[in-house]
């Protein structure tokens, strides 16, 4: 029963990009505060939970963590339509995961619901002596695809809050608008609207398999 939940929002995100880029990373610190300096490499699909509160509203995150190599393509093509939101991962150290972005964009358009916000993220940015990609360069590359863009360091904990932040509350805002419209998209089924909301503060969830 809807009065039985405890968030106001369901809103499900996928992060995709080159392997090794560092988006299980970037999910680990959102999620849990932590970071691995090990690299694995994601097998398939893995996914965390996490509730924040933004205007008021307790927002339940759903986030799938994709693998970025060829052979997994297939499997993470079939989250696009799912979700509500989608993080474009690079590595500033990295020329060729920048360069990749461009085709990730284009999976994206291709599987995604259409509407889908999107979000640029350079990821590293706190290695200055192994930058390869500069700032103005990935302000332009966002420009060009039409989405905003931020810089993250997963380690150094920079801007990886802001970003998952900024990501959710524009999401959260197209919700209400299509809703205030009565032209909810049917992507949007995830989408819970909960009597009786909890009080504030965070709490991680585990992963599958």
């Amino acid at each position: 029963m809807a009065s039985t939940r405890n968030y106001d929002f369901l809103i499900k995100l996928l992060l995709i990009g080159d392997s090794g880029v560092g988006k299980s990373c970037c999910l680990l610190r959102f999620s849990e505060d932590s970071f691995t300096p090990s690299f694995i490499t994601t097998i398939g699909i893995d996914f965390k939970i996490r509730t924040i509160e933004l205007d008021g509203k307790r927002v339940k995150l759903q986030i799938w963590d994709t693998a970025g190599q060829e052979r997994f393509r297939t499997i993470t093509t079939a989250y696009y339509r799912g979700a509500m939101g989608i993080l474009l991962v690079y590595d500033v150290t990295d020329e060729r995961s920048f360069e990749n972005i461009h085709t990730w964009f284009n999976n994206v358009e291709q599987h995604a619901t259409e509407g889908v916000n999107k979000i640029l993220i350079g990821n590293k940015c706190d290695w200055d002596e192994k930058r390869v990609v500069s700032t103005e360069r990935g302000q332009a590359l966002a420009d060009e695809l039409g989405i905003p863009f931020m810089e993250v360091s997963a380690k150094a904990n920079i801007n990886i809050e802001e970003a998952f932040r900024s990501l959710a509350s524009s999401i959260k805002k197209r919700i209400m608008d299509s809703t205030d419209q009565g032209t909810a998209q049917p992507n949007q089924s995830g989408v819970n609207v909960a009597a009786g909301a909890g009080g504030a503060g965070s709490s991680s969830g585990g992963k599958c398999c």
